[in-house]
């Protein structure tokens, strides 16, 4: 069972930029079949961001914290500099009031992703620290994503603010800060312990989460098919502004594990609990754009991991031939 539930979780990393479009397509077709479920999400939602937390514990967020200079400069790119670039892009082409404005505002205002970890790792960055950042980010959502919409929308937006928090607390900081919590009580034995079952079915709920949001809006994406081909560059083009700023940002930082760090950091964001604030609080047209994200993401994330690995390489071999000189 332990080798099943591991090897399980390895080939869904593998693929998973692959699987998250396809779980969203499928979403999409089986909608009629699958919308009875979808006030399932918020729990399945908490249970993956319970298993996030249960990877970290005090001593990461402690080594952190210890350098706070690059995580506060992830976090003003993330969550000021983008939902700016957001704003201005959409207002320029669809006008302020446009809901599909509110869509990309809230994709760079949502906690950074989870799946940001795993890319992390295989291109060469700092786990512990992109880890801690998503904890991090992730307990201070509630306070950033309604301060956020406040400040580019004012009223112009009806959000019930103390509502959206709520939620925010309940599906995200809570379930977060008892896996981090566990894993300090235990001295980080835990992780191991329930790793095989934990990560193959937090995967599960994950996946879940995405078909299930995509049934939710599968009427109003379908009504809009008409929009599709002059909304879907800008969210193309706003994802690859996610990752460049983080890549270009990090560049006073000096270290070529923070290119990597923070250019995932920023260029993946928490879609699936995008989705679920869209949905809940805004006009389902607003969803459109994050649903959009969603299919652009992780092949971006792909195409970003080899560009990496290229400019390493690059720069190695300059290292190198300035050393023989």
């Amino acid at each position: 069972m332990r080798r099943f539930g591991l090897a399980f979780n390895r080939r869904f990393e593998q693929w998973m930029f692959l699987l998250i479009p396809g779980t969203l397509v499928l979403g999409f077709l089986f909608a009629g079949e699958l919308l009875r479920f979808v006030e399932t999400v918020p729990y399945l939602f908490a249970f993956v961001t319970f298993t996030m937390g249960l990877g970290c514990g005090f001593k990461q967020l402690a080594h952190v914290f210890r350098r706070p200079l690059p995580m506060a400069w992830t976090l003003l790119i993330a969550h000021l500099a983008l939902p700016l670039a957001a704003y201005g892009l959409g207002s320029m082409l669809y006008g302020a009031d446009s809901p599909y404005v509110v869509g990309l505002v809230l994709f760079a205002l949502i906690p950074l992703g989870v799946s940001s970890v795993i890319w992390v790792g295989m291109s060469g960055g700092s786990v512990p620290m992109i880890l801690s950042l998503v904890v991090i980010d992730s307990l201070l959502s509630p306070l950033v994503v309604p301060a956020g919409i406040r400040l580019f929308f004012g009223t112009a937006v009806d959000v019930h603010t103390s509502q959206m928090m709520m939620d925010l607390l309940l599906i995200i900081v809570l379930p977060t800060a008892a896996g981090v919590l566990l894993n300090q009580l235990t001295g980080g034995r835990i992780t191991p312990a329930v790793k095989p079952v934990t990560a193959p079915v937090s995967k599960l709920c994950f996946v879940a989460v995405v078909a299930l949001n995509a049934a939710a809006i599968e009427p109003h994406v379908s009504a809009l098919q008409s929009d599709m081909p002059k909304l879907v560059p800008v969210v193309v083009l706003l994802v690859g502004i996610c990752y460049a700023a983080g890549y270009f940002g990090s560049k006073p930082l000096g270290s070529r594990e923070l290119e990597a760090t923070v250019s995932y950091a920023t260029g993946m964001r928490n879609i699936s609990l995008g989705i679920v604030l869209a949905l809940g609080y805004f006009s389902p047209l607003a969803a459109v754009p994050v649903v959009l994200a969603i299919l652009i993401q992780q092949p971006v994330a792909t195409l970003h991991h080899y560009a990496l690995q290229k400019l390493h390489k690059v720069k190695s071999g300059e290292t190198v031939s300035r050393q023989v000189r």
